[in-house]
């Protein structure tokens, strides 16, 4: 398979899950400040979210740029990444709708760590493709430890939400901003072996 349809195919699927997550905000059927304030909880689950999806979708956008040929290990690996953000709007709409209770941030969270865990064994499958050890393999390295941290953030964050839901959703923000800018190694070692 050639690598620009997986990435046309992702594109389009991350494109459809930000599309459903926002018509999941309902318009209010009254045109009072009190009517929109009722949304405030729909529309920070909202944000939260988008932010997430964008977020695995710079970095797997980053990451797909490392594959020579893609192998059927990578495409089922891609489609375990897709399947689980495609769960997003769901966890994300039923977190906002219920005011971040308990039960709705921990299956949020597990949700995430699904997320995670896929992009991981999508960064293996992609390592397992490299053959030669050089300095795009070791940025890929880096960036897989950084994986097996958000993994972990996103496990401690499932028990912390039946006690404190705010910590909880924190947590998951915390991965957020780790993960907001695309390891410039990997940028670096894909330009020099363009050279």
């Amino acid at each position: 398979m050639n690598k620009t349809r997986l990435e046309a195919f992702s594109d389009g699927v991350i494109a459809i899950i930000i599309t459903i997550m926002v018509l999941e905000i309902k318009i209010p059927h009254e045109a009072t400040m009190q009517a929109l304030l009722a949304l405030t909880p729909v529309f920070i689950s909202y944000v939260l979210s988008f932010l997430m999806v964008a977020i695995y979708w710079g970095n797997h956008h980053h990451l797909l740029h490392t594959v020579r040929h893609v192998t059927p290990k990578i495409i089922w690996a891609n489609m375990g990444l897709l399947f689980s953000l495609s769960l997003v709007p769901f966890t994300t709409g039923w977190m906002g709708e219920n005011h971040f209770a308990e039960l709705t941030v921990a299956l949020y969270a597990v949700n995430h760590l699904f997320c995670g865990f896929m992009a991981f064994l999508l960064q293996n499958a992609i390592l397992d493709h490299l053959t030669e050890k050089n300095k795009l393999m070791e940025a890929i390295l880096k960036t897989k430890k950084k994986s097996m941290i958000t993994v972990a953030i996103y496990l401690v964050a499932i028990p912390v939400a039946f006690y404190y839901p705010v910590v909880s959703v924190a947590l998951i923000g915390v991965s957020a901003v780790m993960w907001a800018i695309p390891d410039k190694n990997v940028e670096r070692a894909l330009m020099e072996a363009e050279e």
